[in-house]
Formats: C-alpha cells, structure tokens, sequence
C-alpha cells in the first residue's frame, strides 16, 4: 500500500512511550511503509529485535547516573535539551539522502517540544504519537484556564472539588505531578500541548468507544486530524512485548501461575518510574498476606525510596504466605495478563497498562501515583466501573485486604468482572473491519500517502 514511502519515527526514552512508538511502527509497516527510528542513546533501542527497520542512534550525552539522580520534570528537560541538535542534524541528513525512498512525514513524541521548530524548518509534515489518553491531554490543554481559574498550583482544601470544564474529574484527579518547580512542569505540559496542536495530526493509542467525550471535545477545540487507532498491542496478538522492555523480564512467573487455580491471582504491578515509601511497602505485603489470595507481584530495583530491592520485606515473609506469594523484579506483562489464573490486576493506572488489563478482560485495583495515571483510574473506577480504588486516605492493610477480597470473592467484584468482560468485547469489535479504530487506521495510512 505505502511503497516507495518511509516514515520517520522518534520515540521519548521512557519504557511507557517506547513500547507503543514501537507497536505503532510495526503497524504502519505491514501497511507497506518502510520504517526508520531515530532514537537516543540514553535508554538505547535494541535494533536486532527489529530486523525491518533502519535505526540511527543519536547521542543526548545522558548518562544512567545522570539520569538517576534527577526528578522525571528535569530530566525530560535535559534530554530535551541535549537532543534538539543531534535530531536536527540526524533528520537532515535524513532527507537529502537519495539512496533511500523518500520520506512521507515524521512521527514524534510531543514529550519533545523542539521538533515542530525542526520539522518545520525541513518542510516536513509531523504528526504526534499520544501515548497516554485523550481526557488526559484535554486537561493539560486546559492548564492555562486551570490556573486562572485557581485550580492549579492544587491547594488542600480544594481537593474535592469537581472541575466543571473536565468532567468527571475532581481536582485531586487533575494529571499534575509534584514537581520541585512546578513552573517547569507547566512549561512542560504547554510544550507536550503544543506539539500537538501544531502537527498534522495527533495518533492515539485509544478507541473511540472509550473516550467519546473526550475526543468530542477535543474535536471543537483542536482543528487538526484525530486517529484513534488502539489498543496498538492487539495488531499483533503473537507477538510480545519482550523484544521493547528495558528491563529483563522474569519468566519464572509465568510456571507459577500455571500451578493456580483460574482468576485467583493478584497480579500487582507499578510500571516503570513510580517509587513507595516503605511504610507503604509493608502495608501493600501485610494487605496481600491477610487477603488470603495468591499473588504475583512486580518489585523492581528501586521501586522502594532507599531499598536496593526486599530489604524492608519481613523476615520469613514468604514463608508466612505459605507459596501463595511469587514476587520478581520484573514480568512479561502482556502474557501475565492473558493467563487463565490471573483474577485482578493492581496498577499504577499508566495509559498502556489500564488498556493492556480491558483487552484481557482483567479487573483493576486502582493505586495511580501521578499525572494521566489519576484521570485512567477516574475512568475505571467512575466511567467504566470496571475497578476499585485502594489507598483513598493513605495505604492501610485491612483497606488493602478489604479492597482485594471485594474484587476477587464478593457480589461487588462479580458485578465488575462481568463490565469488564462487556468492555473487553467492545474494544475487540473496534479493531475488526469496519471498527472505529479500523477505520481510523485506514484514514491515517491513505492521509499520509496524500501528504505531498
């Protein structure tokens, strides 16, 4: 369909926008497009998982220890900031190489701020890859109107009020993240906002019948071309996830959940950044243990403020819940979610793993830390009513072991699981021909051949 045209794809280094920009790529290439990925060093792509594309490495001088001792606000800009030469330079030379297909338009995060300034020096038409929500970009569009309205900076005794301009969010619910400068977030977010009001158009890994509000809304506000084309990772049924994540995955778990018995595990599962204190750990372990259900839980080094890895874990811990508990440092979370003896799925609400749990039909409890994870848990537990939320007042075991065993054993959780399941249906037809995100695929395949 797409011969003779190449699409420029590039990825902000963080696991929760790699791995859709990756899915996104393998998408457009079995839609005839060839593909190139221009990618950072720091959190480098590994290019022999990915024999079909071409890949060019530009150098940000990020280093990991670096990059550890800086909050997620400074050290988006530091990459923003390394990055915007060796990106104009690599895209460049890009385009005045004639021994490759010419190129039909670039694809970029809008974590970067600087590529429209560089896209539109080259003449180059850009679209932007959304890697999070639809309600949750409407509300960083509203940041202005937010904050002169006196919603932001988030005041105590605010928090439980409604914010009229994005329902149904509270203002405790706004996507913002505790920043040392909250000016930086804010310039932050009107750089991510304007990225994509710029573009030719905004990519999102949602489906139309999740978001329709949202993207109603959106459409009156933004006059550019929206593609709802999700969940990307059901393209692609047999392949994992495994080839994209920066961590090495454990598959140890996947023989321990073929000793349990069907939806009787809590899978629990932070992402990639999110970090607890340690008093919040033992009371997640003690909730678990108390629950009485099996459970599989993802601890990644550095998920616990000043913890290498278990040193907080009691003594015997394991032990004590007698081979119901299998906990590693990482997990194929995709083939985690598809097996049979998973019942609940305890996240931190990020945008891939809220879609990844209603594809398989899995039930949520609901622990967001920051930004967009607030608004996906709004639409869980409120829209779609498909979880429960655990640690409203702070985390407390017998709230945890409550909240387990209304989702896995009671009347309340069967009503949930069985929403869940309409949800996962809805979302299986979009993909179908003729489907909302079908469609939108196909408008965005023939509006990129149409470009030039």
């Amino acid at each position: 369909m797409g011969q003779g045209r190449r699409v420029v794809l590039f990825p902000y280094p963080l696991q929760g926008h790699i791995n859709p920009m990756l899915q996104l790529a393998n998408i457009l290439h079995t839609k005839g497009f060839s593909i190139t990925m221009i990618h950072t060093n720091y959190n480098s792509l590994n290019s022999s998982h990915y024999p079909q594309f071409t890949f060019h490495s530009i150098f940000d001088g990020v280093s990991e220890t670096e990059a550890s001792k800086l909050d997620t606000i400074d050290l988006i800009a530091l990459i923003n900031l390394r990055c915007e030469t060796p990106f104009k330079d690599c895209l460049a030379k890009l385009l005045s190489d004639n021994s490759e297909e010419p190129i039909a338009c670039l694809i970029s995060d809008p974590t970067f701020h600087f590529v429209q300034g560089v896209t539109d020096t080259l003449h180059l038409p850009k679209f932007v890859l959304r890697t999070s929500g639809v309600l949750s970009f409407l509300a960083f569009a509203a940041f202005p109107l937010l904050r002169e309205r006196g919603y932001l900076p988030i005041q105590d005794s605010h928090l439980e009020e409604a914010v009229p301009e994005l329902p149904p969010l509270q203002v405790k619910e706004l996507p913002v993240i505790d920043a040392r400068d909250p000016d930086a977030f804010y310039q932050l977010v009107s750089g991510i906002v304007n990225e994509g009001k710029t573009s030719s158009g905004i990519i999102w890994n949602s489906i139309e019948e999740l978001e329709t509000l949202a993207l109603a809304t959106l459409h009156q506000d933004f006059s550019i071309p929206m593609f709802p084309i999700g969940p990307f990772h059901k393209y692609f049924p047999a392949a994992s996830s495994s080839s994209s994540s920066l961590l090495a995955q454990d598959q140890t778990c996947i023989s321990w959940l073929n000793r349990q018995q069907p939806k009787s595990v809590v899978y629990v599962s932070f992402g990639s950044i999110a970090a607890i204190s340690d008093t919040e750990f033992l009371e997640i372990a003690w909730g678990l243990a108390y629950s009485k259900q099996p459970f599989l839980w993802v601890i990644r080094p550095g998920l616990i403020h000043g913890s290498e890895w278990l040193e907080p874990l009691p003594k015997g811990f394991l032990d004590n819940v007698g081979g119901k508990g299998h906990i590693v440092k990482w997990a194929p979370q995709l083939e985690v979610l598809a097996h049979p003896a998973v019942g609940a799925f305890w996240t931190h609400n990020g945008w891939n793993s809220t879609l990844e749990s209603i594809c398989e039909g899995i039930p949520m409890i609901c622990m967001p830390f920051f930004t967009d994870q607030k608004v996906n848990a709004k639409y869980v537990t409120h829209v779609w009513r498909v979880g429960l939320k655990v640690g409203n007042m702070g985390l407390e075991r017998g709230d945890v072991e409550r909240t387990i065993r209304k989702i896995m054993v009671e009347n309340e959780g069967m009503e949930i699981r069985e929403r869940m399941l309409n949800l996962k249906e809805k979302v299986n037809v979009c993909l179908k021909q003729g489907g909302s995100s079908h469609q939108a695929l196909e408008r965005l395949v023939s509006y990129i051949l149409h470009l030039h």
